[in-house]
Order: C-alpha cells, then sequence, then structure tokens
C-alpha cells in the first residue's frame, strides 16, 4: 500500500432521498472530486413516517460515497450541501468519515509521479 497516500484523503458520505444522487455527484464533481458510488438503500428517520391509503411506505434513499482529498474537502462539501439542500429539515444528511489508507488509486499515484517527476518508490 502507498504509505504517501495515508491520511491524505477524507470520505463524504451524503445520504438522500432517491433520485437525488445525481444531482450530488454533478456538485461534487464539478466542485473537484473524481466521482462517486451510489447505494441504495432504505430510510427510517424521524421525517420518514409517510402513509398512503393506510399504509406505511418505506422511503427509498441513495448514499453517495465520495473519496476526497483533504484540500478540496470544505470546497465539495460546500457544494454537495448546496446542490442537496441539506440545510432544510428531510432533505438528507452529509458527513465525513476518516480513511486511513488507500488502495486502488493507481491512476492518482501516475497523476502524481508525472506532476513531480518521481518513480513514487518504484
Amino acid at each position: 500500500m502507498n504509505e504517501h497516500l495515508r491520511n491524505h484523503h477524507k470520505l463524504l458520505v451524503t445520504i438522500v432521498k432517491k433520485g437525488n444522487a445525481k444531482k450530488i455527484l454533478k456538485a461534487s464533481k464539478e466542485a473537484g472530486a473524481e466521482g462517486g458510488t451510489v447505494i441504495y438503500g432504505k430510510g427510517t428517520g424521524i421525517h420518514e413516517n409517510r402513509k398512503f391509503l393506510g399504509i406505511s411506505i418505506e422511503p427509498e434513499k441513495e448514499a453517495v460515497l465520495t473519496l476526497i482529498p483533504m484540500e478540496k474537502l470544505d470546497i465539495v462539501i460546500r457544494a454537495v450541501e448546496k446542490a442537496a439542500n441539506l440545510d432544510k429539515p428531510g432533505y438528507g444528511i452529509g458527513f465525513v468519515v476518516d480513511v486511513k489508507r488507500v488502495a486502488g488509486i493507481a491512476h492518482l499515484l501516475n497523476l502524481q509521479s508525472s506532476e513531480t517527476g518521481g518513480n513514487n518508490g518504484r
């Protein structure tokens, strides 16, 4: 594993109503993120107690996982918060998780190597 990538990234997790992940992906990419992963699920928050014809509806959710370099974190979070209306109740939640190690981002290593003229310890 590449030691120089330790503690260099954070994981932004954004959970929103189904259909809103596209907005988050677009906003985060425009703010400098490389991309994201969408996971589908069901929510049970305080704003989720909805009924239709007396039948409880389990709302579908999208969780967007975005790995972000530390230096881009604040701008990406602000863009996602605005795009997803996270400042309003019931629109979703976003939070950041520490990332201790990263693997599988060889394209970033190649980019770093070409920018610095190094060989990344190889």
